[in-house]
């Protein structure tokens, strides 16, 4: 059985290691991966793979940098030229990415059996490329392995119980990923307090509005008066920042780093403050409490049962959490909110059943 897997961001990568390790437990399955280059990030270098134990991809696009619509139609027409070569009898993506829906397109057009890893995921915001990536790929895919009983109930709001596919329950391949990668997490080499906030910001919704990230930095500079934040930084944000003239004196902010050592940190912190979605789940595998800089989440369990607070941009919300954090948020994490770690197991076994 041959698996062409296509991936386009660092994230996707480290959830997608966990399944390929999974894989490579079987001779009989074959797995091709290819990296569509939309997000080019420096660490990804070949001690990036050895560190992670991921398998380098076995083709590499380069497609980044350009619009939505110029990236996704060149992924499309690159990925289809690979599929024509590699004949798989599966796809494989993951998430929401532009690479995930040209891959779920190429799959479509091809007649090849297409699988959706995260499928089910909402966050009910027309105005993010994200849901739209997510939504179309969900409707076009064969197998729809979701992470949460609240991704199957959205799926099943949407009448997929009606279409040509098969609704599965996998748990979340993050957590797995989260558990593998604990035991080979890495000191970042820099001043630590004992007691510190993980922050970090990227979304768009947050960094390309001048307003919210302002209020933003007043809360954190305010917050980091009397409390060690960590904020690793993308040039891109930091330059934004610095053309604003926002006062970030008090905050640590640091370069990009490395996803072992930002295990290390996730690990390490007592709280969380973040607007990815990501780091969320990193928080509850970890069991911090997390602060979210944003209006909704995808991972609304999470909000439900008191392990997340949505605060958006909102100053006072930001403040009044990081004091209360003690009190407002839940102390017991025994939950299974994303399954038991197992998820790639179950992707896998899936797989060779409908395949046999």
């Amino acid at each position: 059985m041959k698996i062409l897997t296509i991936l386009g961001a660092r994230p996707q990568f480290i959830k997608a290691g966990s399944v390929s390790r999974e894989i490579a437990k079987y001779k009989k399955i074959k797995e091709i991966i290819v990296h569509t280059g939309q997000h080019y990030d420096n660490n990804m270098s070949d001690i990036f793979f050895e560190e992670m134990k991921i398998p380098k991809p076995n083709y590499f696009l380069g497609i980044g940098g350009k619009t939505h619509g110029a990236m996704t139609g060149q992924m499309i027409e690159k990925i289809e030229e690979v599929a024509l070569i590699e004949k798989p009898e599966w796809i494989m993506v993951y998430g929401d990415t532009n690479s995930t829906l040209a891959g779920a397109i190429v799959a479509s057009k091809l007649h090849i059996r297409l699988v959706h890893i995260e499928a089910g995921l909402r966050s009910f915001n027309m105005q993010m490329p994200e849901e739209i990536n997510r939504i179309l790929t969900d409707r076009i895919s064969n197998i729809l392995f979701c992470p949460t009983d609240t991704a199957i109930e959205n799926l099943k709001n949407e009448s997929f119980e009606n279409f040509n596919c098969q609704i599965v329950k996998s748990g979340d391949v993050m957590y797995d990923g989260a558990m593998f990668y604990k035991n080979l997490a890495i000191k970042p080499k820099f001043d630590i307090a004992k007691n510190y906030i993980l922050c970090t910001i990227h979304r768009a919704e947050n960094t390309d509005n001048e307003n919210r990230l302002k209020d933003i930095f007043e809360a954190l500079q305010k917050i980091a008066a009397e409390t060690q934040i960590i904020l690793p930084l993308h040039p891109r944000t930091k330059k934004i920042i610095k053309n604003l003239k926002l006062n970030i004196k008090n905050i640590k902010v640091i370069e990009p780093i490395g996803y072992l050592e930002m295990i290390w940190l996730i690990d390490n912190s007592f709280l969380i403050m973040t607007d990815s979605g990501g780091l969320q789940k990193e928080a509850f595998f970890f069991k911090k409490p997390c602060i979210t800089l944003r209006e909704e989440t995808e991972w609304v369990e999470l909000v439900k049962n008191k392990f997340n607070i949505l605060v958006g941009a909102n100053k006072n919300q930001i403040i009044n959490s990081y004091k209360n954090y003690s009190t407002i948020f839940a102390s017991n994490y025994s939950l299974n909110l994303y399954g038991a770690g197992n998820a790639s197991k179950i992707i896998i076994r899936k797989l060779l059943d409908v395949s046999s």
